[in-house]
């Protein structure tokens, strides 16, 4: 792989990534944090991990999603001017009360020109790349012992020319099923014109029913989709991406396994999905976040889980891949599940408070789940002034960061709000008076007279993006002279032309060498808190020009050459498009 010009299908069991040839090169099964049967992107020493409809000729090709949806279409022509169209997608609409989203991609790849000649490459491989399935097959499906999942592969092209690679002239449309080891009930043909045809009805509804802004809708839409589906709906843990292992800057090492659920990044996505209406997300995230605590008594919580709960994440190198562009290691686990984040009480009191006040809601939040909230911020009030490894994950040092304690803070004052909201006066005026003498104690050792702005740690001297997020929280007014200040200083200290970083300070791997993106996004929405509208449109519109082919951002990108870096779909970034956006846009009733 040499670029992450890449697009995703999915249904909220299980995720892929496609290439601009319409080949599968990433895909884990049985969900989001199995086994990477589909490993091309990260270079398996063997043959294999991909799924390919290789055309003879190949001359070029071209890409879209079906507008609103998770559905992609990839055409590809030969030097004749012979083509192929390729529909992918994962299957997911409502039936029988439920939603059916199985664990299984589905292909449809018919003529569109000429006499197209074609091989048809499935090539998974098990334990990360490390070996070839077994496989069993007949007349028309061929099956594949895979690590812990067994799939099945039901096709109208005979079998033996999917097993050997063999080319043929493609005459008709060509259907495939790749899915749970179970005998179809109807032709492939059958089975794809019907969960097709559902499918995207499913996602029309989906996005007829958020509420965009008037600009830039497209953007904002894709990334909204993007976001939904990277929850894993059968718990309703968010990942943070899809990938593990892609280097956040060249050669770097900074290689992390991201196909787990952090609790702030998660809220992120669901605040952003909030403000979009799609408020089902939040619901099934704090479900998510109760399952996983419920069982831990008065223990602090981590800031990282698996997206069945699992509490334990322990990172190794897989040396079966070679790793992005061949730039290893490859990681899986985080090793960040050890560490202790105290932003993240925070961080879910802040995505479930809607659910207090939300009419539209169907379970609105009630005195039980307050009281399961309340836990969060007694834990937070406990660990606001500890030192932590903050929300950059630093490895080789602690301190009581500023966006940690801020975010404790958060939690007390959301509380308050809360238990006004449910007549819970006591309660109301316990949260109050630890929110606001917190507030001072934070206001007392974050700010840096000698600097003249916040700083990144209790009497330090660094800045760090994360302080852009002060006046987004509530901690300090946007227009707050000593906000403004921070603003600019980080603007200038962090900043690359129309990209910031996150801190420029060296780390446990030297210097950072890419921007993060979700932070130009919040340098991007402080600019225009602060009344610097005109300036953060036309970085905004550069981000936006900035995202692969089908409008998708990784976590990073090198300021030199805009190039794409760190792991893909990131949730943060999708978040910072919506956020800004959302931000930045011309109202409905001043635009008509």
């Amino acid at each position: 792989m040499s670029s992450l010009e890449l697009g995703v299908i999915g249904n909220g069991s299980v995720a892929a990534l496609i290439d601009g040839s319409g080949r599968i090169v990433w895909c884990c099964l049985p969900r989001f944090d199995g086994d990477a049967s589909f490993c091309a992107l990260l270079s398996p020493r063997r043959e294999g991990g991909d799924w390919t409809i290789e055309l003879e000729d190949l001359e070029r090709s071209e890409q879209h999603y079906m507008p609103n949806t998770a559905v992609l279409v990839t055409r590809l022509y030969d030097r004749s001017g012979a083509g192929v169209e390729i529909v992918d997608y994962m299957p997911r609409f409502r039936s029988r009360g439920r939603f059916y989203h199985p664990v299984l991609l589905a292909r449809r790849v018919r003529p569109i020109g000429g006499s197209p000649r074609i091989r048809v490459l499935l090539r998974p491989l098990c334990r990360y790349g490390a070996e070839a399935p077994q496989t069993t097959s007949g007349s028309n499906h061929i099956r594949f012992l895979l690590d812990g999942v067994v799939q099945r592969l039901t096709c109208d092209v005979a079998s033996i020319m999917v097993e050997r690679g063999l080319p043929f002239f493609l005459e008709k449309p060509a259907h495939f099923v790749f899915g749970p080891d179970e005998t179809l009930t109807h032709s492939p043909a059958d089975f794809i014109h019907h969960t097709l045809e559902r499918t995207l009805g499913y996602w029309r509804e989906w996005v007829r029913n958020l509420s965009v802004p008037y600009e830039w809708q497209e953007p904002i839409i894709r990334a909204a989709i993007t976001l939904k589906l990277c929850q894993y709906e059968a718990t309703g843990a968010i990942v943070a991406a899809l990938t593990t292992s892609i280097p956040e800057s060249p050669h770097s090492e900074r290689n992390w396994d991201y196909r787990y659920c952090w609790l702030r990044d998660a809220a992120f996505t669901v605040r952003a999905l909030n403000r979009l209406g799609a408020t089902r997300s939040m619901e099934e995230y704090i479900r998510y976040v109760f399952n996983l605590v419920a069982s831990d008594g008065d223990n602090e919580i981590g800031p990282v889980f698996g997206i069945t709960f699992e509490h334990e994440l322990p990172e190794t190198q897989v040396d079966s891949l070679a790793g992005y562009r061949g730039m290893g290691p490859v990681r899986v686990g985080n090793d960040a599940w050890r560490q202790r984040q105290n932003d993240v009480y925070g961080s879910v009191v802040l995505a479930a408070a809607q659910v207090f006040f939300d009419r539209r809601l169907e379970h609105p939040g009630d005195e039980l789940t307050f009281r399961r909230l309340e836990r969060m911020g007694e834990m937070a009030l406990r660990v606001a002034e500890t030192p932590d490894a903050g929300l950059w994950e630093y490895r080789g040092r602690a301190a009581v960061h500023t966006y940690s304690a801020a975010m404790c803070w958060a939690a007390c004052d959301r509380l308050a709000h809360i238990a006004t909201e449910l007549g819970l006066d006591e309660r109301a005026r316990y949260w109050h008076d630890e929110a606001v003498a917190l507030h001072a104690r934070i206001e007392a050792r974050a700010w840096n007279n000698r600097l003249g702005t916040f700083v990144d740690a209790y009497d330090g001297e660094h800045l760090d993006a994360s302080l852009l997020l002060l006046a987004d929280i509530g901690f300090i007014p946007a227009m707050d002279p000593r906000f403004i200040a921070t603003v600019d200083a980080i603007g200038q200290a962090l900043g690359r032309g129309d990209y910031l970083f996150r801190y420029i300070a060296p780390d446990d791997f030297g210097a950072p060498e890419t921007s993060f993106n979700i932070c130009t996004f919040w340098y991007i929405e402080a600019l225009a808190a602060t009344g610097r509208k005109e300036r953060a449109r036309a970085m905004f519109e550069h981000m936006l020009s900035q995202r692969n082919p089908l409008g998708l951002l990784s976590e990073d990108i090198a300021p030199a050459n805009g190039e794409h870096w760190g792991n893909f779909p990131q949730t943060y970034s999708m978040v910072g498009l919506i956020q800004a956006a959302m931000r930045l846009s011309r109202r409905w009733e001043d635009a008509l």
